[in-house]
């Protein structure tokens, strides 16, 4: 096992009406004057905007909202947030809704401590010194950024959304709220999206050169296998409180680092769905589950038995791997496996299925040109992926 660093210092706050305890988490930590972030009017339907807002009340805490937020956010929204953070004294700012709006509270929060432009962020001009606190009251079991140290943002563009991210501890939210009665009423296409989503986080740092992974792997089997099963069943009870409770515990230990190390994952698929999702404004996890049998199938035998495990352990594929050859083929049956699930709960598992119709040729190479740097970078750490090995991943996903 590599030595490593391991922090997660965001405080959960689990279970039913937890959001009540808004105004109390922020006076805790230190807010006095808040930016309330959110995305849509499921927000205000559903009666948790205002409970927050009551809650933010009761504690004295006066606030201003900035709702808006939409998948896939919007670097133009994140510089609206900073400005009028700016303009109006903000101190803390709070996320209410999944992970679109917390990354964009978290690029807020940074953005308002930076003199210059919050997306030299994106573009590793630099990296935030410091950043206002965050809280999160999470909506949407996914992203797992309510942990997390991450956010993505895309910025808006007339030839194709071009999406980024950056890491930084200082950015982890003080809190999270999780009450998983908000996630009820979350369609099943959502639901599904984010069950991939919470899949790939562990499986990106699953595919690892790090050595003896004993533990880590067992606590990844054991998440992976909750997951999907939770996933199958809760489409059809959307209701069951355990179900979503184990689907909206299983998004944050998906990405806290607890399953790996980030550094010491693959994060291919993620680099090559950024692209899909820029261009085309799809579902995150809906573009993961479309390309990632094509990417496994472009790398098994880099690492067969890391995939005949997960084909053993999840989908109860017998284990015959004395030679080589038969690695490969029970891995193999693993990717196709994993395909098979991915149907079962209403994903793609191509590009076509992704968008509604094939993408063209022009499409494809300008999403390899963009994950590649025009080929002067490369993705991936299992095998290390060139413009032409992504060209190859994007076609085979087609």
């Amino acid at each position: 096992m590599k030595d490593f660093t391991y922090y997660a210092p965001t405080e959960v706050i689990f279970g039913p009406d937890t959001e009540s305890r808004v105004g109390e988490l922020v006076k805790k930590w230190g807010g006095t004057r808040v930016l309330l972030v959110y995305g849509g009017g499921s927000c205000i339907r559903s009666g948790l905007y205002d409970r927050v807002a009551s809650s933010l009340g009761e504690a004295g805490i006066p606030f201003t909202a900035l709702g808006g937020v939409v998948p896939n956010p919007r670097l133009s929204l994140v510089r609206d947030g900073i400005r009028t953070a700016h303009d109006e004294g903000i101190d803390f700012v709070l996320a209410v809704g999944g992970g679109s709006v917390i990354d964009s509270a978290k690029a807020i929060a940074a953005g308002v401590e930076y003199d210059g432009d919050v997306w030299d962020f994106f573009l590793r001009k630099t990296a935030p010194m410091k950043a206002l606190p965050v809280g999160a009251v999470l909506t949407i079991p996914a992203a797992g950024s309510e942990m997390s140290d991450g956010c993505v943002i895309t910025r808006e563009d007339e030839c194709g959304d071009e999406k980024k991210s950056f890491s930084t501890n200082i950015c982890r939210p003080r809190f999270a709220v999780m009450n998983p009665e908000l996630t009820y009423t979350l369609p099943a296409y959502q639901t599904s999206c984010g069950v991939v989503d919470i899949m790939m986080h562990t499986l990106e740092r699953y595919f690892t050169r790090g050595g003896d992974m004993y533990l880590t792997d067992a606590l990844a089997d054991a998440l992976l296998r909750t997951v999907m099963t939770c996933g199958e069943k809760v489409l059809k009870a959307p209701e069951d409180y355990s179900l979503r409770a184990s689907i909206m515990w299983g998004s944050s230990l998906a990405h806290n680092d607890l399953t790996g190390l980030r550094g010491q994952g693959d994060w291919a698929v993620h680099g090559l769905e950024h692209e899909a999702s820029g261009l085309f404004d799809v579902a995150h996890g809906a573009g993961l589950a479309a390309i990632w049998g094509a990417w496994a199938n472009y790398v098994v035998e880099e690492a067969p038995e890391r995939f005949a495990r997960l084909a053993v352990n999840l989908f109860d594929i017998p284990a015959v791997m004395s030679t080589r050859e038969e690695t490969l083929a029970t891995a193999r049956a693993g990717i196709e496996a994993m395909r098979d699930y991915f149907r079962s709960i209403g994903m793609p598992v191509n590009l076509t299925e992704l968008i509604g119709r094939r993408p063209t040729e022009e499409e494809i190479d300008h999403m390899a040109a963009m994950a590649t740097k025009n080929g002067t970078a490369t993705l991936g750490s299992l095998r290390k992926l060139g413009l032409e090995d992504v060209k190859h991943i994007y076609n085979a996903a087609v």
